[in-house]
């Protein structure tokens, strides 16, 4: 603390503006210069200005202190070198500053340009003719001299804290933004740092290994900025533009060189400019490491003004010019700067400032005022005086912000004890504990957590995730077995066969890849599509239309479950695709949409096809939804509600056409099938006696099968019309994928009422246990049984060995697709041995294995159907337009016959279904033989008859 009464004023006095700039009033800050009344008190006044200085540095005010003598010609240039040792930021603060330290960028590029003319020499920019400068362009030399010291300051040091980073101010946003770019395509992240890092190692060596070039983003910094826009440099008769633009990097970049040529030329003719021009460049970089709404918030952070203390204002230090430049840069600019200055002046020098605030020695009073009052007092009239002072008209107003304080001796004494002293509050500021590195550190541990949490909950549900985004149309859900399964609409790089499990050796599991079963896969598949609708996009743009494909492409390794279906109906979908897109002037996109094993999961997959269609009004309809389930009606509904029309290849339910006008299939229902399988059991029954009929199904308490439940109960009211006499209907169950049908065969066999007639409600995969359960129990083997079943046994292969019927047992089954008759009638088969891959070149027929099930042609024939409906007029239909459309689609030459819908009543049954029956039973070399019985192509309507589908 001050050891004098005019230091302790003086200090009270600085504290209290200390408190006004803390409270953002941004007081005016004057140059205190401070002088004795008396010679033989000059060293006391200099002695008080270093203890001020010293109880500033305590009280964590960030301060420099001139004590040293610098070298210039002249006393303007030992200025000049006095503001250039303040621009190094270690004169400023002690251990007890807060925040981090100053930054000078605009009086270090003063000074790398006055440096650079001071290394041209005299000579420039007029050398003397005949010398080898004579001839050079005087403005690229100046510019090549300014590259070579890299725009700063020659002999400071290049990196900052030993690393590459001092010219990063623009390189290490570039960086962030090409790493958040790269994360936002949703690269993976080790993909996203790893480009952010090229391109900061590239810019690193364009900005600092290329020898002769200006920094990278030179036009961008801020001190270039204020180079270009202070009105102290712009000459009026400047031609050439001073714009600095992001987007213009050439023109700012010569904008830049022609002020830093016209500066270089004012600083060789001398005079005040050099230190007037520094004094500016100081003022605005204090200014700046005040500025409050700046992205650091640092001038919240440093709630006391910095302080500069000149304890001997001399010509040996240039300090009293120093004191008349401030005035001057003020007294030409209208903001308000921090800067703060106390200086000492010895008596003999207070006349070269020529003006005081003060003018004339107070009137006497009767108690005179205390010098702290006084001091107060004098403040107030230097503020109160110092709009007119700054008048350029005002006579002899010189240094108005010079505030002259003279001390008398008797204030120069030892102050007495226990005297109070002002401290402005040293509380630190709420931006300081909010807006800080600590908080930094904090807020982004808490952003990395929440991002690794938000990473892992976007990659546990959906099937493509990056570290931000996602792939929405497409989720992860569990499967039966426990597998993940991938369920919605693949979109982007979305592959459903890239989540099948591959088959492991001597895996006995069916048809894990459908590759078992059928020439192709579903990867095949899937890549053909997505050539397909690349090619659409690219080249068709505006002139297609979309259609959805909905169905099972995950596989269940424990149960079983074959995705023959879905990778055979995927195949007629694609196959139509590629007809429609080779022979159409409106094209055929196809998305590919999963439910899951055996649609297991049609609820969500209906919502991410609705979710998507909301947003893309090419969709015009689904394909699929082949398997009838208890979630179908509510799949149907959020389909309807999306306006979307379903057309179905093989799902027979019976209330769907009934109750949803949005659904249309080509499978005959489930109740008018098990009435044609009545034309069979009429035939079975004998009238002279009692038989006896049992319905056996599959249990489907834990599942969500509905197509079991309908032919159970079709097929027992069937049974009954026939005069059977029925008993209870038995239900299995499975264990580990396998029907458990040993106690049923035994029960059934062994009792009193054996059945002659039985009807299987289940699935195909279960009839090869049943036949062999039938084939070795007393009671049953070796004596005539009929067994009647829906058209889920139309997609087994007896005829080439695939299964087999057991001895003395007749198996009838109804299909849905009569190939046969309807194969002269169609380019079907010769377009799928030119597009299905794993059949080109091949010479296909309806009895062709890949074919046979009918799934393929069923598949194809809804997706001619549904894109018949939506290019109507041979142009894009919107899908309201296609589902009406819908009513009135007839088309010939189908693998199935004649799609026709032009009869379909609104929530009604139609007519014209393709439907076979057949016989399968076993020949005398053990194998089994088909036999079709009777059948109708597609689109025609007469009934079949008893007579017409003869047994015997």
């Amino acid at each position: 603390m001050p050891e004098s009464d005019a230091g302790r004023h003086l200090q009270n006095q600085l504290e209290i503006l200390i408190q006004d700039f803390r409270r953002s009033t941004e007081p005016p800050m004057p140059v205190f210069v401070v002088h004795a009344q008396e010679n033989r008190d000059d060293d006391a006044v200099a002695g008080m200005v270093r203890q001020l200085y010293a109880g500033q540095e305590a009280h964590g005010t960030r301060c420099a202190v001139v004590q040293d003598a610098y070298e210039g010609s002249t006393e303007v240039r030992r200025a000049a070198a006095l503001v250039r040792a303040l621009s190094d930021p270690r004169r400023w603060g002690g251990p007890k500053a807060v925040y981090r330290r100053y930054a000078f960028p605009r009086l270090r590029l003063v000074h790398a340009i006055d440096d650079a003319v001071a290394a041209l020499g005299d000579s420039w920019p007029t050398p003397a003719p005949g010398t080898p400068e004579a001839g050079q362009d005087q403005r690229q030399r100046l510019l090549n001299e300014l590259a070579q010291q890299r725009w700063r300051p020659k002999n400071t040091a290049r990196w900052r804290s030993g690393l590459p980073l001092f010219d990063m101010a623009h390189i290490l946003p570039a960086s962030l933004v090409t790493v958040l770019a790269a994360l936002l395509a949703r690269s993976e992240w080790y993909m996203a740092v790893g480009s952010g890092l090229v391109f900061l190692l590239l810019l690193t060596v364009l900005n600092y290994v290329l020898p002769g070039r200006a920094p990278i983003f030179l036009w961008l910094r801020r001190e270039s900025r204020w180079f270009m826009t202070t009105t102290f440099l712009r000459a009026a008769d400047q031609e050439e533009s001073t714009e600095v633009s992001l987007l213009r990097p050439v023109r700012s970049w010569k904008a830049i060189a022609a002020r830093a040529y016209d500066v270089a030329e004012a600083l060789t003719a001398g005079g005040d400019f050099h230190l007037q021009l520094c004094v500016l460049a100081l003022r605005e970089d204090l200014r700046d490491n005040h500025r409050r709404w700046s992205w650091d918030l640092r001038g919240f952070k440093r709630p006391r003004p910095p302080m500069l203390f000149l304890p001997h204002a001399d010509d040996r230090n240039g300090g009293i010019e120093l004191i008349r430049a401030v005035s001057d840069v003020r007294s030409r600019r209208s903001e308000l700067d921090p800067l703060l200055v106390v200086a000492a002046v010895r008596t003999h020098d207070v006349q070269r400032l020529e003006r005081s605030v003060v003018q004339t020695a107070p009137v006497p009073e009767t108690a005179p005022p205390t010098f702290g009052v006084r001091l107060r007092t004098w403040y107030r009239e230097w503020g109160r005086n110092l709009r007119a002072e700054q008048s350029p008209s005002r006579e002899r107003s010189v240094l108005p912000w010079v505030m002259k304080i003279p001390l008398p001796h008797d204030q120069l004494g030892p102050v007495e004890e226990g005297r109070p002293h002002l401290r402005a509050s040293a509380r630190p500021t709420l931006a300081r504990l909010v807006w800080a590195l600590h908080t930094l550190v904090l807020v982004i541990a808490l952003l990395s957590a929440g991002t690794v949490m938000r990473a892992d909950a976007l990659q546990d549900r959906y099937c493509s995730a990056s570290v931000l985004t996602a792939n929405r149309d497409s989720r992860r859900e569990q499967g039966p077995d426990g597998r993940t399964e991938c369920i919605g609409v693949a979109t982007d790089e979305v592959r459903f066969a890239d989540w099948l499990p591959a088959p492991e050796p001597g895996d006995d599991v069916k048809a894990l890849t459908a590759g078992d079963e059928t020439p192709w896969t579903v990867a095949d598949l899937e890549g053909r599509i997505t050539r397909q609708n690349a090619d659409v996009l690219a080249r068709h743009a505006g002139k297609y239309v979309t259609v959805v494909y909905a169905g099972p492409l995950s596989a269940d390794t424990s149960a079983g479950s074959s995705l023959v279906k879905g990778a055979e109906e995927l195949a007629g979908v694609y196959l139509a695709q590629a007809v429609i897109n080779e022979n159409s002037s409106v094209k055929l996109r196809v998305l590919i949409a999963n439910g899951g094993v055996d649609l297991g999961h049609q609820e969500e997959m209906a919502k991410a096809i609705a979710a998507y269609a909301a947003h893309d009004p090419t969709v015009v309809g689904v394909v699929g939804t082949g398997r009838d389930l208890k979630s179908s009606r509510a799949t149907t509904r959020t389909l309807m509600e999306a306006g979307l029309p379903v057309v179905s290849g093989t799902n027979s339910a019976t209330y769907l056409p009934r109750e949803f006008a949005n659904w249309f299939s080509l499978a005959a229902t489930d109740e008018w099938q098990t009435r044609q399988l009545g034309l069979i059991a009429a035939q079975l029954r004998r009238p002279d006696r009692r038989q006896y009929a049992l319905v056996l199904a599959r249990d489907t308490a834990r599942t969500d099968d509905l197509y079991t439940d309908e032919q159970a109960r079709y097929g027992q009211e069937m049974l009954r019309r026939q005069g059977f006499t029925p008993l209870p209907q038995r239900r299995y169950t499975l264990s580990g994928g396998k029907p458990e049908l040993r106690s049923h065969a035994q029960e059934i066999c062994r009792g009193g009422r054996v059945p002659s007639v039985v009807y299987f409600a289940g699935r195909v995969e279960d009839i090869d246990p049943l036949m062999t359960q039938l084939g070795t129990e007393p009671g049953c083997a070796g004596k005539p049984l009929a067994i009647l079943t829906g058209d889920d046994l139309s997609k087994a292969d007896f005829a080439g060995g695939g299964h087999s019927v057991a001895p003395e047992v007749t198996l009838y089954h109804a299909a849905l697709a009569e190939l046969e008759t309807a194969a002269t009638m169609t380019a079907f088969y010769q377009d799928a041995a030119q597009h299905l891959p794993g059949v080109r070149g091949h010479r296909l027929r309806y009895d062709s294995p890949a074919l046979a099930s009918g799934q393929t042609a069923l598949a194809h024939d809804a997706t001619r159907a549904l894109f018949w409906a939506a290019t109507r007029g041979d142009r894009p239909q919107s899908r309201a337009s296609t589902w009406v459309n819908l009513r009135s689609v007839k088309i010939e030459g189908m693998a199935t016959g004649t799609i026709d819908f032009t009869g379909a009543p609104l929530y009604g049954d139609r007519t014209g279904h393709s439907i076979v029956l057949k016989k399968v039973s076993r020949a005398h070399d053990g194998t089994s033989e088909t036999r079709v019985l009777c059948n109708r192509t597609a689109g025609d309507t007469k009934r079949l008859t008893r007579q017409e589908c003869r047994i015997r």
